[in-house]
């Protein structure tokens, strides 16, 4: 059977998994088999008569070890289902149930999970009467999970001075006591978080020897899946439990390292080898996944990278089409000339909408793409994150909105009446729904006369926040959708509340809050909207969100949309890189040292090499920002791309700061190759076109298309109640299908 699936591997895969004795890395780049090297390199031991108790194989999701071990059990038979194989938090759980005693736990410790600890954080700081604002639950919850990752024991953080320093910086004085009660309080109630899986597992194995050369002569081999993405303490368990055998094989990526943020260490990878000095190393560098065009613009990227391990990833798949940059005026116009793409590539190469994927840098970044898309019946699914009008703090400020608007919406009153925090709790929340229900008054008419159902202390704050809203509504009265909202954002005391929180999650929901104001700045700015105000905004989105994305999942085809650090792992035949600016992507908060650009870089790399057959970026040169128009310059990325490997495309719409049309005149060496094809220059309407009504546009009649210029209609169809109209266009461009109620269209 071994001669069956060892022919099936290339030279490189076929020498990793029969090399089974000492040190092993395997450095397998974006699409090489990977996971298949990983699987048949564990039925090999088994073949060679390995007992599958005495493997250990360490991945970073339950999903990827239940797939290895599927196929490892269709190779072995039943006996890979006594492999040690699973997540690092899951298998260590496993190991402490067992050893708990050891660490003066009960054996059947608790698990909490992140809620779990935010609220055990939160009564912590209420009880030492710290400021609720300073010490969010996942600011303090951050930072004892990287002291923990790091193995910093509580003696540790409140001694060490440099820490101290650091939280005094910050303003956070006590988190050191914060973190002391937290470990105390989890020992006292017999729980442990996620963090304490692996540090008390380091614990567990250097205050007791005994355990560790228990499990040492246990794991005879020890195997680690996607090893750049460990952290210290992730290093320090798998390289003493390897370190009696030495049969240590880690198979990873640098070049796809890209989860520093949660205190992953790219040295781990780069450094194995000053570990293990008769390290054995092999590199899968054929990709199976995508285009020659992709691998080598991915290769040209990444080579910009001086912390790396070297390699030449190449692929015998076929050339494919070039990767198109899309240059837009806006934020706006690129969300439809995506989804405009997206459509016409669909109908022109007859594939499904599973077959698309648009990544990009922040979670912020899917309004503009989900509003194109629907406009244009595009089903879509979000990935990784909650659509944008779904996400907490897009409901809490559309909810302040709406009872502005409407103050008799019950369901929006509670939601906002103790957010930010005012002081009104639970139980006068609870008073003012029964005086509600008793009185057979609406909510809205027992808040705004709260002094006469609860005792002056408890109705004054229930009274101002009346007078808020009712400042709201006026202002609402005499100002666009965007003031006003504007307005009520500040007033609120949301935006303050959301930038007070520098963690990751309150950084990414401030810039949430940013894009909603965006989209009403881009509502109001629209010439052709009479209606402008927030009444009129609110209905907008109420039926755009009315769409149920758990259709477009239950009938399967959808276009996906979401971060890059989600799609790592993933594939799609066409992807759309979204947001290529400089300040976006690289990020701001990732420019000022060199190590953090390259981890962005690899982050591009990692979203490059996604893509299977085509790869689109698209990039803004203007973009709202707060409600300001902002320039934008394209992503220095772009400029990273071999250029023979790239085509640029230019949007239709005039931007106040549209710089003159690149031009691709410094190709490097370009009379050695086949040079690539100038930039079309955009068409210019007639200067009298405007758009006809299309109601009986006929197959014959001749059009003028606003980026496409003039063309004759062959044919018509109507789909899902729109119709599709397919227009041979002269000058080169073709043929194209476009959605009537779509395009722009002017009957000659």
């Amino acid at each position: 059977m071994a001669l069956d699936y060892i022919n099936l591997l290339n030279e490189s895969q076929r020498g990793a998994v029969l090399h089974t004795e000492g040190p092993a890395m395997i450095i397998a780049g974006a699409g090489s088999g990977k996971t298949r090297v990983l699987t048949y390199r564990i039925a090999h031991l088994l073949e060679k008569g390995v007992d599958p108790f005495n493997i250990l194989a360490l991945t970073f999701t339950n999903k990827a070890a239940r797939e290895m071990r599927a196929r490892i059990e269709k190779v072995v038979g039943p006996e890979a289902k006594n492999l040690w194989m699973g997540t690092f938090h899951s298998i260590f759980a496993r190991i402490l149930r067992s050893e708990a005693d050891k660490l003066g736990y009960p054996r059947h410790f608790t698990i909490y999970d992140t809620q779990d600890t935010k609220t055990l954080i939160t009564q912590i700081v209420k009880e030492l009467d710290l400021d609720d604002k300073l010490y969010k639950p996942s600011t303090v919850l951050g930072r004892i999970s990287a002291a923990k990752n790091k193995l910093i024991s509580v003696q540790q953080y409140m001694n060490d001075p440099v820490i101290k320093q650091d939280d005094e910086a910050a303003l956070r004085p006590k988190i050191g006591v914060i973190y002391q009660q937290y470990q105390q309080r989890c020992f006292k109630a017999g729980a442990m978080d996620f963090d304490d899986l692996l540090y008390q597992t380091n614990v567990l194995f250097k205050d007791h020897p005994d355990a560790l050369n228990k499990y040492q002569n246990i794991f005879h081999y020890v195997m680690v899946d996607e090893y750049q993405d460990t952290n210290y303490s992730q290093y320090l368990i798998s390289r003493k439990l390897a370190a009696k055998n030495r049969n240590i094989c880690v198979v990873g990526d640098d070049a796809q390292s890209i989860y520093a943020f949660r205190g992953a260490d790219i040295q781990n990878i780069l450094n194995f080898e000053k570990d293990y000095p008769e390290l054995a190393i092999f590199k899968l560098e054929q990709n199976y996944r995508s285009t020659k065009n992709i691998v080598k613009a991915a290769n040209s990227v990444i080579k910009n990278n001086q912390a790396q391990l070297r390699k030449s990833v190449f692929s015998d798949n076929e050339e494919g089409p070039r990767i198109e940059v899309i240059r837009a005026a806006s934020d706006n116009e690129e969300g439809k000339l995506v989804a405009n793409s997206i459509y016409e590539e669909k109908m022109n190469h007859h594939l499904s909408y599973d077959h698309f994927a648009i990544l990009y840098r922040t979670n912020a970044q899917s309004r503009a793409m989900e509003e194109s898309l629907r406009k244009l019946n595009i089903k879509y699914k979000i990935v990784g994150g909650l659509s944008f009008y779904q996400r907490k703090e897009i409901k809490d400020l559309v909810a302040y909105l709406r009872l502005t608007v409407n103050p008799n919406d019950e369901q929006a009153l509670r939601r906002i009446i103790n957010y930010p925090k005012r002081g009104i709790g639970d139980t006068t929340i609870s008073k003012l729904i029964n005086a509600a229900e008793e009185s057979n008054h609406t909510l809205w008419e027992v808040v705004t006369n709260a002094d006469q159902f609860l005792p002056a202390r408890v109705s004054n704050p229930v009274v101002d926040f009346g007078e808020k809203i009712k400042s709201y509504a006026v202002v609402a009265g005499k100002d666009d959708a965007f003031e006003a909202a504007k307005f009520i954002a500040k007033n609120s005391g949301m935006i303050e509340d959301l930038y007070a929180d520098k963690s990751i999650e309150g950084l990414s929901r401030y810039e949430n809050i940013q894009e909603l104001l965006n989209g009403i700045k881009e509502y109001v700015d629209d010439p052709e909207r009479e209606d402008k105000s927030l009444a009129s905004f609110l209905q907008d989105i109420a039926l755009v969100t009315d769409t149920d994305l758990k259709d477009a999942k239950d009938e399967g085809e959808s276009v996906t949309l979401m971060t890059i650090h989600s799609a790592k792992g993933l594939e799609f035949r066409n992807v759309y890189i979204v947001g290529m600016e400089e300040n976006l992507f690289p990020s701001q908060m990732m420019i000022t040292s060199r190590t953090d650009l390259e981890e962005e870089r690899r982050l591009f790399y990692v979203a490059i090499t996604r893509a299977e057959k085509k790869l689109t970026l698209s990039y803004a040169t203007s973009r709202y920002q707060w409600g300001n128009l902002r320039s934008c310059e394209k992503s220095r990325f772009i400029d990273e791309i071999d250029p023979t490997f790239v085509e640029f495309k230019y949007g239709q719409e005039e931007s106040p700061f549209a710089p003159v049309l690149e031009r691709r005149s410094n190709l490097v060496g370009a009379q050695k190759i086949k040079p690539a094809a100038a930039p079309v220059k955009p068409y210019v309407p007639s200067p009298d076109f405007k758009p006809s009504d299309t109601t009986n546009l006929a197959v014959g009649n001749k059009v003028e298309h606003p980026k496409f210029g003039f063309g004759s209609v062959s044919k018509l169809e109507k789909q899902d109640g729109s119709v599709k109209a397919t227009i041979q266009f002269e000058g080169g461009v073709g043929e194209k299908t476009l959605l009537l109620s779509f395009a722009k269209l002017r009957i000659v």
